[in-house]
């Protein structure tokens, strides 16, 4: 049966196929069938969705966010078939950076920026891909850059490599960068690299390894601590209790990627069941159908959760 959709005007149109079309041949894939577009007019025969509630939806994020990326169109299908209403207006849960903008893809992101909004310390797990650290740094630099807090501190374990920072080239900024790299992408699709070195700069951004975070207070600022599986039990009581009250510790992690000798040794594994119900603590955890980063890493992890034993 032959299904059409007819978009407001060919600005509408254009916000939601892309320049050039180039988010037609993906929105074939998802549909099932070719489109054809005529004007402001789309139409197909049988599509596997209605396309009517589709495009519907797809227009009025579009409209709201500037445009449509692929990861946008895919998040849209899956809440469209989970009947979750539309984020937008003056309500919606965004994240807005130096005139840039972060939305919420999956109801479980949504969850995650309410509890950044209102939770002291926020703990976030689950697999890659579904947003952790890059809506933990958006939040951090939304309220740096909004005069709510005074500074971000960024740490993480040193573990992955097996060497002793002092074996690493350069300072202690320097030792680091290879760790911390996931945290500076974000902050760089955030803002130009040029206004990260200004914040490092003036002690507005400031990066610490997990070891040295002993007998410090942590004030007026919001603390990510990122691969947080990583961390010992040691370690992430430790981090914990370096918070002054007027600062905010957003915790992200992947339990099935510990690289510790004893998996039973991680903090956030400990800390996930010891935080439970604490006043003040937020707890969240995202699974493989939260991926946003690309179809083929949710289901490749998915493919991994099937293998016994891992």
């Amino acid at each position: 049966m032959k299904e059409s959709y007819a978009f407001k005007d060919s600005r509408s149109a254009g916000l939601v196929l892309g320049a050039n079309d180039r988010n037609l041949g993906y929105l074939e894939l998802l549909l099932g069938t070719e489109l054809f577009l005529k004007g402001t007019m789309v139409s197909a025969s049988d599509p596997a969705v209605p396309m009517a509630a589709l495009f519907t939806r797809l227009e009025m994020v579009a409209e709201e966010r500037g445009g449509l990326s692929e990861a946008e169109i895919f998040m849209e299908l899956q809440a469209l078939g989970e009947n979750r209403p539309v984020q937008h207006g003056p309500d919606s849960l965004c994240i807005a950076v130096a005139g840039r903008t972060v939305w919420p893809k999956t109801a479980a992101q949504e969850r995650y920026v309410l509890a950044l909004r209102s939770s002291q310390v926020v703990v976030s797990s689950g697999p890659a891909g579904t947003g952790k650290t890059f809506l933990a740094v958006a939040h951090a630099l939304s309220m740096v850059l909004g005069g709510k807090k005074n500074k971000i501190v960024l740490t993480r374990p040193a573990l992955e490599s097996g060497e002793s920072l002092g074996f690493l080239p350069g300072d202690l900024s320097q030792k680091l960068d290879p760790y911390l790299k996931p945290l500076y992408d974000a902050m760089e699709y955030l803002l130009s690299p040029v206004q990260v070195k200004r914040m490092e700069e003036g002690g507005i951004i400031e990066i610490s390894p997990l070891a040295y975070m002993r007998g410090r207070s942590l004030n007026n600022a919001v603390v990510i601590l990122d691969e947080a599986q990583n961390a010992t039990r040691g370690q992430m009581k430790m981090f914990l209790t370096r918070l002054g009250e007027d600062s905010q510790a957003v915790i992200t992690g992947d339990p099935s990627q510990v690289d510790l000798p004893k998996r039973s040794d991680s903090g956030l594994l400990e800390a996930l069941q010891v935080l439970e119900g604490v006043d003040g603590v937020e707890i969240l955890q995202f699974s493989a159908d939260d991926t946003v980063r690309s179809r083929i890493v949710r289901d490749i992890i998915k493919a991994y959760g099937k293998v016994k034993g891992d």
